[in-house]
């Protein structure tokens, strides 16, 4: 549900607006990066810089997960005890908002625990697996994190490598400089793939490469928080017109 106005306990100054952008921004609440979808401060002080996901701005008190079936998570605002602490879903750090199991230990960031089972544009479709026995296309491994795979299971991204490329860059994305470096590892994916279809036809390469294009865009905006958000300005160009 959307709100054009909401109060929040994190930041009680001052209301909160919804607000739609194309540009990253950094969430005051899980202090991870995001575009799209947003909940920003409503004061016209300019010193007052306050944004968060609107899975941040509007958690729930408790969800469950279907690949956690046995856990409970409860939204916290900081994670809890002192050590340190990482999202089960994509290995990164944990240092703000969280989903956190107390039986289990498993910890979630908001944006990861609602990621789509599903993305779907009409055309191609990628899967959320926990697990997959497929390399990824970015890193080459297997394992490591949950995984967006195609449909037709020729196609596998680690939710930590979006995040790894995401982390890598969110400075340079911030400040607005048309995230040349994310582009440049879209360029080097786009490589690993042609090299790991060199015994097909032109033809086959340059389908395959679309769609991991498509495939990474996908991921990267779900990874962000919205996996609507129209990204491709921002990212560079992701999707290989041969």
């Amino acid at each position: 549900m959307k709100y054009a106005e909401i109060s929040h306990f994190s930041h009680p100054k001052h209301n909160l607006k919804y607000d739609y952008i194309e540009k990253p921004f950094k969430c005051d609440g899980c202090n991870e990066v995001g575009i799209g979808s947003r909940y920003r401060c409503s004061s016209d002080h300019q010193s007052c810089d306050f944004d968060l996901h609107a899975h941040c701005a509007l958690p729930s008190a408790n969800i469950t997960h279907p690949f956690y079936k046995k856990c409970k998570f409860q939204f916290l605002a900081k994670p809890p005890g002192n050590e340190r602490r990482y999202c089960n879903a994509c290995q990164k750090d944990v240092s703000g908002f969280v989903y956190h199991c107390r039986a289990c230990g498993f910890d979630l960031h908001p944006c990861c625990a609602m990621l789509p089972m599903v993305l779907d544009d009409g055309e191609t479709k990628l899967f959320l697996y926990r697990n997959v026995s497929s390399s990824c296309h970015r890193c080459g491994k297997k394992g490591r994190s949950w995984s967006y795979r195609s449909s037709c299971k020729k196609y596998n991204l680690h939710v930590a490598c979006v995040r790894e490329m995401l982390v890598e860059n969110w400075r340079e994305l911030y400040k607005g400089q048309s995230g040349k470096r994310i582009e440049g590892k879209s360029l080097a994916l786009k490589n690993t793939l042609e090299h790991h279809h060199r015994s097909s036809s032109k033809g086959k390469v340059q389908k395959c490469c679309e769609i991991a294009g498509m495939a990474v865009q996908f991921v990267i905006s779900a990874v962000l928080g919205d996996p609507t958000a129209l990204i491709a300005g921002v990212v560079g160009s992701l999707i290989s017109r041969g």
